[in-house]
């Protein structure tokens, strides 16, 4: 039975290498897959990973970050930083300048940073799900990519987990707003707090339920002024 398991799930990975040999059979010696973390949250930064991951490199229950526990997604990343073979870089970008820029152009420059970042320059790029022009390596979008390229899923889990790092470090600054909970997304606690204590430093203040919360507080406070 562990057998079965264990074919299965190392054909399951030798399918997610095929674009990784795709490309390197093309010609391309360093294939990098790239992630983000934090585009949808309220709070807190957008977070890119990018990963070179040897050739035939396969770690058994790799996979799109959104798919694991923390407690696999947690282990998975401390065996992928573990192995000196692989190779990675991170990007981030903070909420003022998501607010500056939007959120879209954030997550192109996290990318960006995360491939500025690597130790090997890579001289192609898998991309999740959006389109990267990166100024001098050609890239390839794949949709569902953290599910179909074993690099993407790799660092889809470095900047899953390294965006929660920092976000649980920020709980300890704003603790009334539960950040090592919710990781900035916007749930109802979140939303609460919001409410109760208006937007802290790392929010997104130009999205919707930040700025609305923002007006309404300031709208308050004008109110207050004027009675007095």
């Amino acid at each position: 039975m562990n057998s079965h398991k264990d074919s299965k799930e190392h054909l399951r990975l030798e399918e997610m290498l095929a674009f990784e040999r795709d490309f390197q059979q093309q010609g391309y010696t360093h294939v990098a897959g790239i992630d983000e973390a934090g585009r949808g949250p309220l709070a807190g930064p957008v977070v890119a990973a990018a990963c070179l991951l040897p050739t035939g490199w396969m770690l058994p229950q790799v996979n799109d970050s959104k798919q694991l526990s923390p407690q696999l997604r947690k282990r998975l990343y401390e065996q992928i930083l573990e192995d000196e073979r692989v190779l990675f870089g991170v990007g981030v970008v903070h909420a003022a300048e998501i607010d500056r820029i939007n959120i879209y152009q954030a997550t192109i420059a996290a990318m960006l940073q995360a491939v500025s970042a690597l130790c090997q320059q890579p001289d192609f790029l898998l991309v999740d799900g959006m389109p990267l022009k990166h100024p001098t390596i050609p890239s390839l979008k794949i949709i569902r990519g953290d599910q179909r390229s074993l690099s993407i899923a790799a660092a889809s889990i470095i900047a899953k987990e390294t965006r929660d790092e920092l976000m649980r470090e920020y709980h300890q600054l704003w603790p009334d707003y539960g950040f090592g909970q919710h990781m900035g997304y916007g749930t109802p606690q979140h939303l609460a707090a919001l409410e109760l204590k208006g937007p802290c430093p790392i929010h997104r203040m130009t999205f919707a339920p930040v700025k609305h919360m923002a007006c309404s507080n300031a709208n308050s406070d004008l109110q207050e002024e004027s009675l007095c």
